[in-house]
């Protein structure tokens, strides 16, 4: 009797291993304060005159490092920041493929595009003015971001354990296109008839024994409920969405990736009010996403990289030296920057452009693109590839400036054209540059399957 009883009990054993849920990921988490030393200059609006004096919630890099059973790795790390410069994130990449052997495919970055975080340099410097101690401060803040970009991702790394992956989408409806059409031309304002993406796609990531441990969430839609007229530090919608996740699930790590918001705005927006309402909007988008049926994602994990040019219009020296002698501050900069490059015999003819996937089985891929990518990219690129079950965010990686659609482009206005003036580069791209970025998504989907 008492070896049918041991028998008996392992058959029981057995065959509860048999039923659990296998995990067939590995998953770590980690997250590091960023919010910069006060006082700190903002990014994102040039209308301001002075740095901010005051912090209002803090800013933080998360980072999702996930292993599948093959060995399969991608890292995912996101900011509360107006946005990475291609050489910041190139530099964090490098270190983190000399650590772990990671590949720089493997490795994607986000940026909330929050407008009320710290200048990044050299990102948009532009719309500043500093002296050289101010450049000194602003470019110590991006070594030490560098270094807890390192770190976080590090961190996560070191935490992989067991874990399964689930993914849903939800859906909020406070963004609004912003490209108001107007007597005199597309002015930025409200125009509840121009296309938006309402979804709000959700990662769950639950430990082998099932519970929660991290959500990953995106929305489209500009980070930019504060105007310039505030001068606090402060994650805005995105940040008050996370901070509405983990606090309803005490110890999970809630993570935001902006997707392809360029041209959208939230609305209403101007109040730390909003900022909470729209937060807590999103983040009920969430909990009903993880309250409901969600898809379980299975191996293999693959990622790919494609570096495209895209191509400016025609420009000429001479215009940059009548540009020179205008008397918006902000186009003189931008004519120094170009006169500096023809002088060089380097005139500025093309962008450097990252188009990453990360793909997850056959349940999901997460395009990754550069720049402040406008909404028709998403709409587009899950229409033309229906079998996907296609995540598409902008802001990653490098953001250089607003990727402007074909048809934003003939539009005008402030994405395509006056943007461009900020961003330090010559002006509006080739009317091309909406076929050249579809022809490297095309490439870099194709290579992961």
């Amino acid at each position: 009797m008492k070896a049918r009883g041991m028998l008996m009990w392992l058959a029981f054993m057995l065959a509860g291993t048999v039923l659990a849920p296998a995990a067939d990921f590995q998953a770590g988490v980690a997250s590091v304060k960023i919010t910069p030393p006060l006082p700190f200059w903002l990014s994102g609006y040039a209308a301001r005159t002075n740095p901010a004096p005051a912090v209002r919630t803090d800013l933080y890099a998360k980072a999702l490092a996930l292993k599948d059973s093959d060995g399969g790795r991608v890292v995912i790390v996101t900011t509360d920041l107006i946005g990475l410069p291609g050489s910041l994130s190139d530099a964090v990449a490098a270190r983190l493929g000399r650590l772990y052997g990671l590949e720089r495919r493997q490795i994607l970055f986000n940026s909330s595009h929050t407008h009320s975080g710290p200048a990044v340099w050299p990102n948009l410097q532009v719309m500043f003015n500093f002296d050289s101690a101010e450049v000194e401060r602003v470019r110590r803040y991006a070594m030490d971001l560098t270094e807890n970009l390192v770190a976080v991702a590090a961190a996560a790394l070191a935490r992989l354990e067991p874990a399964r992956l689930f993914f849903g989408r939800g859906e909020a409806d406070f963004a609004v296109n912003r490209r108001q059409p107007s007597p005199t031309g597309v002015r930025l304002g409200v125009n509840t008839n121009g296309p938006v993406d309402h979804t709000v796609p959700v990662l769950k990531v639950e430990t082998g024994d099932g519970l929660l441990r991290a959500v990953l969430f995106g929305y489209a839609c500009h980070n930019t409920t504060l105007g310039g007229d505030s001068y606090v530090v402060d994650g805005d919608y995105a940040g008050a969405a996370q901070r509405a996740v983990e606090k309803a699930h005490p110890g999970v790590t809630a993570m935001f990736m902006i997707l392809c918001g360029g041209d959208q705005n939230p609305n209403p927006r101007g109040l730390t009010n909003h900022v909470e309402q729209h937060g807590l909007k999103l983040a009920a988008a969430v909990e009903r996403c993880l309250g409901g049926p969600m898809q379980e994602l299975t191996p293999p994990l693959r990622s790919s990289w494609v570096m495209t040019k895209l191509d400016f219009a025609p420009h000429t020296r001479e215009q940059f030296v009548r540009e020179a002698e205008e008397k918006n501050v902000y186009k003189q900069r931008r004519a120094a920057l170009m006169l500096e490059a023809y002088d060089a015999g380097k005139p500025v003819r093309q962008l450097a452009y990252p188009v990453q996937v990360l793909r997850m089985g056959r349940g999901l891929t997460l395009l990754g693109l550069g720049g402040e990518v406008v909404v028709d990219y998403s709409l587009r690129a899950r229409r033309e590839f229906s079998s996907e079950n296609l995540v598409v965010s902008g802001y990653c990686n490098d953001v250089s400036c607003y990727i402007p659609s074909a048809r934003v482009l003939r539009e005008g206005g402030y994405e395509p054209v006056d943007s461009m003036i900020y961003y330090g580069l010559p002006g509006s791209f080739a009317e091309s540059v909406e076929e050249i970025v579809f022809n490297a998504i095309k490439q870099a989907l194709e290579t992961t399957r």
